[in-house]
């Protein structure tokens, strides 16, 4: 099944830096920000936006978190997850911090990570920044930050594809694999 770009390299740029711009209006009066990118698209994101911010002079820690044991759909994903890894060697406690990802979809991601967060420490305040909110929540999320809002059908997803990971960047929806008529 062929999916359709809907977001090219240089539309994605852009995404990434409006991103970075409304981040760091929104906490122009906090002194550090710490980014924690979720795994697997949301951590090179979250490293691309602390480069920007950092260019701006904005003062910014950078981390990741893998959600996946901490999901309540995990068996519904994959018969056998990858778990990647929690990497954030720095307090987290009384700092502000913005979870990045890639697409916000149902928010089960979201609360997912916002359980872990209750395992690694109590932060100040907890945002929510997402390239991609495609809509359709299960839960009661939303994003305090979002690169772009696409329509879309239950039945598509959205693929988010990042240099790092895919060798370049682009965002595309291809069929459900499951025909879901949702």
């Amino acid at each position: 099944m062929e999916g359709k770009r809907i977001i090219e390299e240089e539309e994605f740029q852009e995404l990434l830096e409006s991103l970075t711009t409304k981040i760091i209006k929104a906490n122009r009066d906090v002194n550090r920000v710490i980014l924690i990118g979720i795994k697997r698209r949301g951590a090179p994101l979250a490293k691309r936006v602390a480069l920007q911010m950092r260019d701006r002079g904005k003062d910014v820690l950078v981390g990741s978190i893998d959600i996946n044991l901490y999901r309540d759909d995990l068996t519904t994903i994959d018969k056998k997850p990858m778990v990647y890894g929690t990497d954030i060697p720095f307090d987290i406690n009384d700092e502000v911090v913005i979870l990045i990802d890639d697409v916000l979809y149902t928010g089960r991601t979201l609360r997912a990570a916002l359980t872990e967060f209750a395992d690694l420490g109590r932060p100040k305040k907890i945002e929510y920044a997402c390239l991609i909110d495609r809509g359709h929540r299960e839960l009661p999320v939303c994003a305090n930050f979002i690169g772009k809002i696409l329509e879309t059908k239950q039945k598509e997803i959205v693929e988010v594809r990042v240099k790092e990971l895919d060798g370049e960047d682009y965002v595309m929806i291809v069929p459900h694999k499951h025909g879901k008529n949702n």
